[in-house]
């Protein structure tokens, strides 16, 4: 009997191995992947603007990134206590100016290091809704709590997300041409917004993000993070405590149906060794000085140094 309906996701062309380098950017769902990649010791970096939920604020971040233009005085603000960008995520906000500077422009050089040499780029889009500072006109990433009547609230049109990643996709393969692509939407609900206003956004997205693949399917590929836990896990005991975010069950479900068409096979055998020595690494003995622990400690260093051997930058 079935109990689900399974979408259909044809195995890449272009699959990711151990000698692959992921990029992933987006909202909180590219972490939760990102972290998945972490986890298996693929070559990955994550965020380094911290959470973006919409694309002009990606699109801001890479082109600077990629066109090496450097975040300045006039680009930063000081609000309770502390130095923000209306550009990034307040995880990066601090107390000293000069450091606040040096963190940003650091991270700049190290996304756009890190775009030059990927082999895939994962980018989650959250929500098609933004806010516009009023004083600026320019839209911000994050509102860092100033007052809400300081911005103006919008919700972005499918032509204009389309536009925003058509610009992405120039200034990635600007620096790398040989970057594949791979666009996701977030399953998140963005309820804050309202329900219906949520799937308005998301739809636009989707609209946005398929205009373009159809357009450039050689580099741009999609995956259905929001389709699968829609239609798969349609279910709210696939959800968090607060509703909204997937649970870990259904993160580690969608990561199983991306890894079943995103990863090669030959690389799903050592994925599945390093959950192993992850297992190891995690379980918790009785007796942490017992002659069977120590002989089980030593296997599994065995088994760490036969992988790092193979993979030099593996670290456990």
């Amino acid at each position: 009997m079935q109990f689900t309906t399974p979408i259909p996701i044809q195995k890449s062309n272009y699959q990711i191995d151990y000698n692959s380098k992921i990029v992933s950017l987006g909202s909180c769902f590219a972490v939760n992947i990102g972290e998945k990649f972490a986890h298996f010791k693929f070559k990955n970096s994550i965020n380094p603007f911290g959470i973006l939920f919409h694309p002009l604020a990606l699109e801001k971040n890479i082109s600077k990134a990629i066109f090496q233009e450097e975040f300045a005085e006039e680009d930063i603000f000081f609000h309770n206590e502390r130095w923000h960008s209306f550009d990034v995520h307040s995880d990066l906000s601090v107390s000293n100016k000069e450091l606040f500077l040096k963190i940003l422009n650091s991270n700049l050089e190290s996304l756009r290091n890190d775009l030059s040499e990927s082999s895939h780029v994962l980018i989650t889009l959250g929500t098609a809704w933004v806010y516009r500072n009023l004083k600026s006109e320019e839209v911000v990433a994050n509102c860092h709590k100033v007052p809400q009547n300081q911005f103006k609230k919008e919700l972005l049109s499918a032509d204009e997300i389309k536009n925003s990643l058509e610009k992405i996709i120039a200034a990635i393969s600007e620096a790398n041409p040989k970057a594949k692509i791979i666009f996701t939407i977030s399953p998140v609900r963005h309820i804050k917004d309202g329900f219906v206003e949520n799937q308005w956004s998301k739809a636009n997205l989707i609209t946005a993000v398929h205009q373009i693949i159809n357009q450039k399917s050689e580099i741009i590929n999609y995956f259905p993070s929001y389709e699968i836990m829609m239609d798969e896990l349609r279910d709210y005991r696939f959800y968090a405590e607060d509703m909204i975010h997937p649970s870990q069950m259904a993160i580690d479900y969608i990561w199983k149906r991306f890894s079943e068409t995103w990863i090669y096979e030959e690389a799903m055998l050592t994925l599945q060794e390093i959950e192993n020595i992850q297992k190891g690494l995690n379980h918790r003995p009785f007796n942490s000085e017992s002659e069977q622990h120590q002989k089980f400690l030593g296997n599994l260093q065995q088994r760490i140094e036969v992988l790092t051997s193979r993979f030099p930058f593996m670290n456990f």
